[in-house]
């Protein structure tokens, strides 16, 4: 039986495999990015990490199969607070424990993410999303607020495992407990980045105080994990740079599956994404100091709303 995915290249069909199993068979398009996922998949399942496990994969790595983990994600059960503590806390050791031993030279399409691939997103968002709307801007000042988010965060610690894409439809439950799929896309990065994407996923729309608590818990699992390599009031200090960042690359998705090649569901969340940006801006006044470009354009799209 396949089954539907909104925003993969991938195809994913349930079957039943020779031992009686059921089974997720995944057929890929690109084999450095089945690579990655497999290494990963192997890697983090041998740590004793929350992640499906790999049963077959063919030769030339196009093809594998994975643990059957249901059809339940952490999507439909955000009023769930002790799940999402659980969710966020479990974060924490793929990010640092995940990190351990791990061959970065395997993550596609980079290892890290440094200056080239942060431009890449922010290019993301010039590109797919904001000259789909049409709105005026200077490219100029653009760049020059891009080159302050680029500078922010490269001065952050990097040691860690960035999945990327860590939000609440890439959590599968079962039994109760969450497991992490999707995260072929991963790399090192700081950790901010995905607290980010999970807390400021625009559909969860989370309200601040939940968001405040998850990140309070999020961080006693991190200092649990890291000991005292965690710096609480850098960390923190850090933090709504990457909930920018990742919010403009967002946008750029949005803007890429919903513009381009006309997907209704991605558009549907560009208000979401936009009302995140402003609530942003709102609660940080040094970010409209450090940004102004891109606090003035962020007014203009506010009209969108």
């Amino acid at each position: 039986m396949a089954i539907q995915q909104q925003g993969s290249n991938r195809v994913y069909t349930r079957e039943t495999d020779a031992n009686g199993r059921s089974v997720i068979r995944v057929v890929g398009t690109n084999r450095d990015e089945n690579h990655a996922f497999i290494y990963m998949a192997r890697h983090f399942h041998a740590l004793g990490l929350p992640v499906p496990e790999l049963y077959w994969v063919s030769e030339d790595e196009m093809t594998y199969t994975q643990e059957d983990l249901g059809d339940t994600i952490l999507f439909d059960h955000l009023d769930d607070t002790p799940l999402l503590e659980r969710t966020i806390r479990a974060l924490a050791h793929v990010q640092v424990t995940g990190a351990q031993d791990f061959d970065w030279s395997v993550c596609f399409p980079v290892p890290a993410m440094d200056e080239r691939s942060i431009r890449w997103d922010l290019n993301y968002f010039k590109y797919c999303f904001l000259k789909g709307t049409k709105i005026e801007f200077s490219e100029p000042k653009l760049e020059d607020d891009f080159d302050s988010i680029v500078e922010t965060i490269l001065a952050q610690p990097a040691d860690t495992f960035l999945y990327r894409d860590f939000q609440s439809r890439n959590v599968m439950i079962k039994d109760g407990q969450p497991y992490f799929i999707d995260f072929q896309g991963g790399r090192r990065c700081p950790t901010q980045y995905d607290v980010s994407s999970f807390l400021w996923q625009a559909k969860a729309n989370f309200a601040p105080e939940l968001r405040e608590y998850l990140i309070e818990e999020y961080l006693d699992e991190l200092s649990s994990v890291m000991g005292d390599g965690l710096r609480v009031t850098e960390w923190r200090a850090a933090l709504p740079h990457f909930v920018l960042f990742r919010t403009l690359q967002v946008l750029g998705a949005y803007g890429y599956r919903g513009y381009f090649e006309r997907k209704p569901h991605f558009l549907e969340s560009i208000p979401m994404a936009i009302k995140n940006l402003r609530d942003l801006f709102v609660a940080n006044p040094d970010l409209r100091i450090q940004y102004p470009y891109i606090y003035a354009i962020s007014n203009d799209l506010f009209v969108l709303l």
